[in-house]
């Protein structure tokens, strides 16, 4: 059985995710004091960038199943964005302000988005076109 080819969307999010990652340990590793956003904020963009980059390289595969991925990403993403907003909360109150919020704030939104398409492609790519 032959594989069909497709972008590495797996490997792209599993970096994009590990970016995160790093960026949020960058900013917890200077709290409670002064925090520099400089390499929480490149973090941040090249994962932003490789989410983007997956997005696009995605929507270019021919025969996809894309009912079966919509099916499975829209619940995901309808879980991820409870599970980040829920975190934004914890933020807020526990009283992270100005840039850090924002950076913070930013990646949740790489994660909502990326964690989705990463479960809605795994589903769909064994799943085939009727």
């Amino acid at each position: 059985m032959s594989e069909r080819s497709l972008p590495p969307v797996t490997e792209l999010g599993v970096v994009s995710m590990a970016l995160i990652v790093a960026g949020g340990i960058s900013i917890a590793s200077s709290l409670p004091g002064e925090v520099s956003l400089g390499l929480p904020v490149v973090l941040l963009a090249a994962s932003a960038a490789l989410m983007v980059g997956n997005l696009v390289a995605l929507s270019r595969v021919r025969g996809f199943n894309w009912p079966a991925f919509f099916a499975v990403a829209r619940w995901a993403l309808l879980a991820y964005c409870v599970i980040a907003a829920i975190l934004e909360f914890v933020f807020v109150n526990d009283g992270t302000r100005g840039g850090v919020l924002v950076v913070l704030t930013l990646s949740l939104l790489v994660y909502a988005v990326h964690v989705p398409l990463l479960i809605g492609f795994t589903v769909a790519r064994y799943q085939p076109l009727d």
